[in-house]
């Protein structure tokens, strides 16, 4: 958390600041539109005006949550995230650890005289005027809960706030499956559904809204099921073409690479997806127990996330891909267990 003379810091910069930016990553999830839309409400309580921004669409499932509608998708506004940029004095940067991640943003972030505040779970974060990192943290989100009692506003957690808190805890801690999810997550929980939110509800607006087109692209994704038993490991994909064919939308696939683990044995996951516009393959690592797939991501595969929970690229087709996993998995990977 920040020091004391930080959020006292912080807490003046919100007050005397004229434009304020809350930016979040590309392919922004339920955590980074959580974490933006509950900051947002929580600045709009307290009088203040902010924009978020975020550098590409998000997904259908989170278009739902309150506020959604004002989210600024940069790439389709490209003169308004100009000006926002040349205009801001002070930035909030949410669950993202480096410029990188917000991609054609990066040189604006970067060159932007405004105040920058990190607030991110991710390893290894760059360096901005106020950083409040912490990986053992489940969710930007659970952070962002902190941030706002320790600013003394608590109070100030309306419905609409909580539910957007909750929604990306809900999803960055795989519905509280995950190892990362903790007593303090629980009770912080507790404390958004005294708010008045209700979790069911969210659960099904979240993960209740599937098309036909999307269940038979699940099938499609199962079907390419292999499974290294001596390594524990299992390994899902999915072509470009494949996605065509049911009408990819963005978010679809959330979640797919978790089926793997659901597998008796199984402690590694990996989920190779072409990308639908651009020539690489995107990748999705998942693991149980002690095996670290941010260090098997960035070693093997320039990415990166978290110990249980990381994503990397490739720029080989699909069939080099899949062998080059395989070969470092059988050849440089002791054991996964």
């Amino acid at each position: 958390m920040f020091s004391q003379e930080e959020l006292s810091k912080i807490n003046k910069l919100i007050n005397t600041s004229k434009n304020i930016l809350i930016l979040s990553h590309h392919n922004p999830d339920g955590d980074a539109i959580g974490s933006s839309l509950a900051l947002n409400l929580l600045l709009s309580n307290l009088g203040v005006h902010s924009t978020i921004i975020v550098p590409n669409e998000f997904p259908k499932f989170l278009k739902w949550l309150p506020g959604a509608k004002n989210i600024v998708i940069a790439e389709q506004r490209l003169k308004f995230t100009e000006i926002a940029f040349e205009n801001a004095d002070l930035i909030f940067c949410l669950d993202f650890n480096s410029a990188s991640r917000i991609n054609h943003l990066k040189d604006k972030l970067s060159q932007s005289k405004a105040i920058k505040i990190l607030i991110d779970h991710h390893q290894q974060p760059d360096v901005f005027d106020y950083v409040y990192s912490d990986t053992s943290q489940p969710a930007t989100c659970q952070m962002i809960f902190k941030f706002i009692e320790a600013l003394g506003e608590n109070s100030l957690i309306d419905k609409n706030i909580a539910t957007c808190i909750y929604t990306g805890i809900l999803t960055d801690t795989g519905s509280f499956r995950f190892r990362n999810t903790t007593a303090e997550t629980h009770m912080i929980i507790a404390n958004l559904i005294e708010k008045g939110i209700y979790p069911d509800e969210i659960a099904s607006n979240v993960l209740d809204n599937n098309t036909p087109e999307k269940i038979k692209l699940l099938g499609t994704v199962l079907d390419s099921l292999q499974i290294i038993p001596e390594k524990n490991t299992a390994i899902l994909s999915l072509t470009r073409n494949q996605l065509k064919l049911f009408g990819y939308q963005k978010g679809d696939t959330e979640g797919f690479v978790n089926y793997g683990l659901s597998i008796i044995g199984i402690k590694f996951v990996a989920f190779f997806m072409e990308d639908i516009h651009n020539n690489f393959i995107k990748i999705s690592f998942r693991s149980k127990g002690d095996f670290d797939v941010n260090q098997f991501s960035r070693k093997y595969f320039s990415g990166g996330g978290h110990m249980n929970a990381a994503g990397g690229r490739s720029d080989l087709d699909m069939k080099d891909t899949l062998q080059k996993f395989k070969n470092i998995i059988n050849t440089e990977i002791d054991e996964i267990s």
